[in-house]
């Protein structure tokens, strides 16, 4: 047989092999890995014993968060929440030297939208992201009386100092913190369209004004006297001198929030690109040795900009979202104010921002030794469980749940105790730069239509479980937020998360014998920027086919 009849053939057997080998590759490392080959026998349990609650989180930090939030939201379920804002305005440069004989010519407020550009035929069109709602609102502006510290007096002024998300309903309750009312933007709805900025070409006479674009964004003139007198008149005066003298003295903007009775709107925005930038003049030179204009012996001026930001990260700063929220149902507001944290609820209650969240107690709270570890766990222990595969389901309540884009597409696990993400967020391989299709295989989407029990998430929690057998890992409690952005920070090498800490930290008694064992004490950062909400079948319900297990594929060793 020649050759080049035999080649195919060989390439179709090598080809085979490598199928086959791959195969059991994929298999191993179900299991066979872990039992040096031997022949697997993977048994399914679904009936170790989860816990599971909901409870209030608010008040919660919002001060350093990655992203803020202005405006009214309305949920299905939970019904309306305000977010407004309490920025710190920051001088870009201490002493700042504004020329002989200024004139303040306009003042622009500037926060950008998060938004994508797309450049097509030499045309930028932008799609806005984060923006929810479409009805108008009131957003005005006023001088904040209140002093934003740079560290906490409790501490001993060794930390910075957080702020909460019920200040609206504490430091703002006194209306002495709110000042004069700067400016009113009424009816406003945020733009997709960009903004098209002249700026005069100087010396250039005769052509047209160059062209700036600008991306979408909240822009408004402010009143020119204001910052005069706040900023222009002050010049070389002590409130310039230094930006803690200029903190004390412009305690910041209160933007607040007034839906007129409608649904509203809500956007995102970073505050780094935010700013308040002051158009003046000055002259070239004092007076008896100015500049002048043959022609006309006007003398000549100059034109500068002088930028307010809200962002230096030189500098301890502090912008804070004040969150307000309609009374809960009753039914909703008893479950997470007093929940079963014993035998677990029939629903679990997920809103984002400062609202509320689940802890999840896995394997009971039998300890008939007395060791501190649920009898379950030491019983898989014992039997040298392998766990080839473990997974949380939580089906969605579509009877309380409407659905479409009001429902959140990722809810987040993490350890409840120490803050930090479970060592399965670590293994997962389905990395993506879209943040709702990354880390799916550890943290799934919401899966709609593919269940005949429903709509659900599937949190595969694998190596958790495995460690908890195998390497004596401390059976944590969990923590369940919504959170729409699970990409993680990985600066430092590894994956990580910002935390955002609760004014009034959770108690979990892990093993129900009375005592704290431990306390929930943040909540991702991200999970504060993600404002949907949802309702899950609880360990607890009557409803067998959604109740939540654990459930898990295991192999025992020969």
């Amino acid at each position: 047989m020649k050759l080049r009849n035999i080649l195919p053939q060989l390439l179709a057997v090598l080809f085979l092999i490598i199928a086959l080998a791959s195969c059991q590759e994929d298999f191993s490392t179900l299991g066979s890995d872990i039992i040096g080959g031997q022949p697997l026998n993977v048994e399914n349990n679904n009936d170790k014993t989860v816990i599971a609650y909901s409870s209030k989180f608010a008040p919660i930090q919002t001060n350093g968060l990655p992203v803020y939030k202005l405006g009214t939201y309305t949920d299905p379920v939970y019904g309306k929440t305000k977010v407004e804002l309490l920025a710190q305005v920051l001088l870009s440069t201490t002493e700042p030297d504004f020329g002989f004989g200024t004139h303040l010519d306009s003042v622009v407020l500037y926060i950008p939208y998060l938004s994508e550009a797309t450049i097509e035929n030499e045309i930028t069109t932008y799609t806005l992201d984060s923006v929810y709602g479409s009805d108008p609102i009131n957003i005005s502006i006023y001088e904040s009386n209140y002093l934003l510290r740079d560290f906490d007096p409790n501490s001993g002024l060794q930390e910075t100092q957080k702020y909460y998300s019920d200040l609206k309903n504490t430091a703002f309750a006194n209306q002495s913190n709110i000042g004069s009312l700067i400016y009113t933007i009424e009816d406003f709805i945020p733009s997709n369209e960009s903004i098209l900025l002249y700026t005069p070409d100087g010396d250039d006479e005769g052509t047209d004004p160059d062209e700036t674009i600008v991306a979408p964004g909240l822009r408004v003139k402010l009143p020119v006297q204001f910052f005069r007198d706040k900023i222009l008149d002050k010049e070389g005066m002590p409130e310039l001198l230094s930006f803690s003298n200029f903190k004390n003295y412009f305690r910041g903007l209160y933007f607040e929030v007034d839906d007129m009775g409608t649904n509203g709107n809500l956007f995102e925005f970073k505050l780094d690109g935010a700013s308040i930038s002051m158009y003046y003049t000055f002259q070239d030179t004092e007076v008896g040795t100015t500049t002048s204009d043959p022609n006309t012996g006007e003398v000549e001026r100059e034109s500068a900009i002088y930028t307010l930001t809200f962002i230096n990260n030189s500098v301890i700063h502090h912008n804070v979202n004040l969150y307000t929220n309609d009374a809960l149902p009753p039914a909703i507001e008893a479950a997470v104010t007093n929940p079963n944290t014993t035998q677990g609820e029939e629903s679990l209650y997920l809103r984002g921002g400062d609202g509320i969240g689940s802890i999840i107690k896995l394997f009971g709270d039998v300890d008939a030794d007395n060791n501190n570890v649920p009898d379950e766990l030491d019983q898989m222990r014992l039997e040298r469980w392998l766990i080839n595969e473990a997974n949380l389901i939580f089906y969605v309540d579509q009877s309380q749940v409407t659905g479409g884009d009001a429902e959140p597409e990722r809810i987040f696990i993490y350890d409840a105790i120490n803050s930090i993400i479970l060592n399965d967020y670590d293994r997962d391989l389905s990395a993506s730069d879209v943040a709702v299709n990354s880390v799916i295989n550890h943290l799934g989407r919401l899966d709609r239509g593919s269940d005949e029990n429903g709509d659900f998430y599937k949190i595969r929690i694998t190596h958790h479980i495995s460690n908890l057998v195998h390497n004596d890992s401390t059976n944590v409690p969990l923590a369940l937020v919504v959170n729409q952005n699970v990409l993680a920070n990985v600066s430092s090498g590894n994956p990580s998360f910002d935390y955002q800490t609760l004014q009034n930290p959770i108690s979990i008694d892990q093993i129900n014998d009375g005592t704290t064992d431990f306390e929930l004490k943040s909540i991702p950062s991200a999970a504060v920027g993600s404002h949907e909400g949802t309702v899950l079948f609880g360990n607890n319900t009557s409803n067998e086919e959604k109740r939540l297990k654990l459930q898990i594929y295991y192999t025992l060793p020969n």
